[in-house]
Formats: structure tokens, sequence, C-alpha cells
């Protein structure tokens, strides 16, 4: 699965559509154009006429070139300064696997994956970049007969920008969020098709943070589509449309809600439907708190759980100040989810239980039950406004993120477009260096024979 277990994905995990993608259906045409070309070429035994070779100064007979036939070597490689977070190889492979190959004057598909030799980095492997793109840290290598795989550079090129961009941009998140846990919930901003790709990108990333800083953050995606690749589920609660549907009450959600579903799902709840996040997540925590000090009472312990609050996740727009932000006069600082509103939420939580007409040998509990309340932040955040709530020790306890993850900016420095050369070619057994201008063939340590 990654450079952290040593294993690789299984084809099938991909569902690719192999038939199409064989045909070139997913190919930028002009290597449709390019793959029928030599096709024709190698039928009539065309050889190397031209007079202008990259590869005159050689002492070689470049008349005897089949061009046709013509092997090369092929660099996959991507320029995100300072280093991209490889994902997407698997998939690649998987490809390359399956299409590679030729369809005969029968119309029968031939493989000839074997007759490739591939090296590839693991998912989860670190590309650093400086800026000079003759001095790149290739993931990939093909070494083959051109025509064999041409198709397949615009679908691999494709599944390492999508992957390794989620990946680097979810890395960033966590970088600036000092290791707290970062809930992936992008979903909604792109097409359902990529969910499973994004999502496996995203936990490359937690394992990466975890591997490099000894930490322990947890991987938490909002759809099954997202854990599919590496054995995930969706977590979640409530949404808005759901305490909509219990006329705003949204106490009377949560205690529906955690009646009705396992312990297992933690209880966060949406406390912004009515811009007063304090007012709400009290009203909240008293329900669920009664209800779990009378089931507890009741010796229905493990009932109990149910209605134990794991967090309460203020959402507030960005063109709303919540009913407990005093105005300071700068719309900037009092919308929003800002600093002051969870410092606010913070405080009110933490002294809830003094309010509460409950037994005084439930005075301690009550007190410990509030005080591990998460607050979990949702709404606009980016690397920069999580490093300004983290420089200010705002008690925010995970960060949800969306559309940033998709990031795709070649001006703020989140850009993972990929490129792939050829940067040698075979003639007469022997392979030599040839690649446009401003590309050199590059090595990477961490390829390996596949």
């Amino acid at each position: 699965m990654s450079v952290f277990d040593g294993k690789r994905i299984p084809v099938a995990s991909f569902k690719l559509d192999v038939g199409r993608m064989r045909e070139g259906w997913y190919s930028d045409k002009y290597f449709n154009n390019i793959v029928i070309l030599l096709t024709e070429l190698a039928k009539r035994g065309y050889r190397f006429g031209g007079t202008h070779a990259d590869l005159s100064d050689m002492n070689i007979d470049l008349s005897t070139v089949n061009i046709g036939e013509i092997e090369v070597e092929m660099q996959w490689f991507t320029r995100r300064k300072p280093f991209s977070l490889v994902v997407g190889v698997d998939k690649c492979l998987a490809m390359l696997q399956t299409c590679t190959g030729y369809y005969d004057i029968r119309g029968e598909w031939k493989d000839t994956y074997d007759k490739l030799e591939v090296f590839a980095v693991q998912d989860g492997t670190l590309a650093p970049y400086a800026g000079d793109p003759r001095k790149v840290a290739p993931v990939l290598k093909v070494r083959g007969r051109y025509r064999d795989f041409a198709m397949l550079e615009t679908p691999t090129l494709g599944a390492l920008t999508r992957c390794t961009r989620v990946a680097t941009n979810v890395y960033n998140v966590l970088e600036a969020a000092n290791g707290k846990d970062v809930l992936f919930f992008p979903a909604r901003f792109d097409a359902h098709e990529i969910q499973a790709g994004d999502g496996y990108a995203y936990h490359i990333a937690v394992q990466y943070f975890n591997h490099t800083h000894s930490h322990s953050s947890h991987s938490i995606v909002s759809t099954d589509e997202q854990g599919e690749w590496w054995g995930g589920a969706g977590g979640g609660t409530v949404a808005h449309a759901g305490i909509a549907c219990f006329l705003g009450d949204t106490a009377e959600t949560m205690i529906a809600f955690s009646s009705m579903l396992p312990a297992s799902i933690p209880r966060i709840a949406l406390v912004d439907f009515h811009n007063d996040c304090v007012g709400d997540s009290l009203l909240v925590m008293e329900s669920m708190f009664r209800r779990y000090m009378e089931l507890t009472d009741e010796g229905k312990t493990e009932e109990a759980r149910k209605f134990v609050l794991f967090g309460v996740r203020p959402d507030t727009g960005g063109n709303l100040r919540d009913l407990s932000v005093e105005p300071l006069g700068d719309a900037k600082l009092d919308n929003g989810v800002n600093p002051r509103l969870c410092f606010i939420l913070r405080k009110a939580m933490d002294q809830a239980f003094e309010r509460w007409n409950i037994p005084d040998r439930w005075r301690d509990a009550a007190l410990s039950w509030c005080m591990n309340v998460k607050i979990i932040v949702t709404g606009g955040f980016t690397p920069e406004r999580i490093t300004q709530f983290e420089s200010q020790c705002v008690p925010a306890d995970i960060y949800g993120v969306g559309s940033y993850l998709y990031s795709n900016c070649s001006v703020c420095g989140t850009n993972n477009d990929y490129t792939a050369d050829v940067v040698r070619v075979k003639v007469e057994g022997e392979w030599y260096d040839l690649a446009k201008v401003g590309r050199e063939t590059c090595d990477n340590p961490n390829l390996e024979r596949i």
C-alpha cells in the first residue's frame, strides 16, 4: 500500500476501465496518433532516414533503426518546491500492468507488460525539488517499446498529479495544525468518482506525518468511498439539514441521534444553526449529560455511553458574527469561526456543569464530561489560517478542512503537475541519452525494480 508497509495496492482495487483505456479513450489524442503512426511504420519495416538526428555524432549506423519498434526510457516527475509527497504510483503500475500492449490484426489484445523494465517509488515517498527541471527525482521509470505504453502517459500523469497534490496539501495542513487531527472534508467539492484516490492520498499524508514526527494523528474521512483503498470508513453525525428536520432543535436532534446509533460513532453536534454556538452547545450538553447520568444511575452503562458528547462543531459562515462574539469593528476578526469564538465557547463548555441541577456526587464526573468535549472547527480553513489559530493557542482540537485540500495554484505553490519525458533511446542494443532541451535523465535512490 505504501512505503510504510512495503505493499502495493491490488490492481482490482482501482476498478480501471481497462477496455477503453487500451483503446486510448482517456489519452490525449496525439498519443493515439503516434501509436497509429509507429504501428504502421513497424508493418512497413520503416528505417530512420533523417539527416539531423541528435545521435549523429555517435559511431552508429542510424539507418538501421526501426522507428516503429523504437524502445525508450521515460521518466515521470513533479516540480513542486520544496517537495512533493508522492501518491498515485500504485495506480500507475496497475495501468501499466493491465494496459501495456497492442491489438493484433485480428483485434485481439496482446499483453507486453512482461517486456517492460519498470522502476517505481512507493506511495508515501518524498520527492524533493529545488527549482532546476534538469535535476528532478523521478517517481516512475519505464523502459520498453514506446508504442506499447504511449497511450498511458495521460492517465498515469493524471493519477500522480491528483493524488500527490492532495497528499502534499494535507501534509502541509497537518504541519500547520501541529499534529492535531484534520478531518478530510472536501468530498462535496468535486466529482464522486475521485473520492477513493483522494481519501487514500489523505491517509498516506497522515501516515507520513506520523512517521516523520513520531506522532499519532488519526485518519478521519467523511465518506466510505474515501476509505476504500486502505480500509477506512466514513464518519460524521448530523448535518444542518438534519437539524431542520427536527424543526431547528439541535439538542433534540442529538438526543435522537444518540439514542438510535451505536456508541462507536462519535457524537459531534453541529452548533451554528441559530448562529448561537455557545447557546446551542450548552443546550446539547445539558440534555445529553442528563440522559447519560440517568442511564448510569440505572446501571445501563453501555446505553449511557451513547450519550457521551465527543465534540461540538461551529461552522459559522464568513458573513456572520456569532451571537456570543461582541463586535470589535472589524468583520474579518468578528465573523466566521474565529479565535475569539473558540475561546468563549471553550470557557462556557468547561463551566457548563456549574449551572446544572444535579446531585453533588455527580459534580466531579460532570466537570470531566464537559472538559472532554472537543471543539471541531470548520469553514474555510487553510494552512495560513490554522497557523494563526495555533500561534494564538486557540482551543481548537480538530480542524475540518475542505476545498483547500484540492488547491491547485502555481502562484500559491500548490501546483503538483507531473511531466513525463523520454530521456533515453535504445539503438543497436545500447541505451543513449536523448531528451528535449531543458530535461535530463535523472535518478532517484528510492526507485525499486517492479
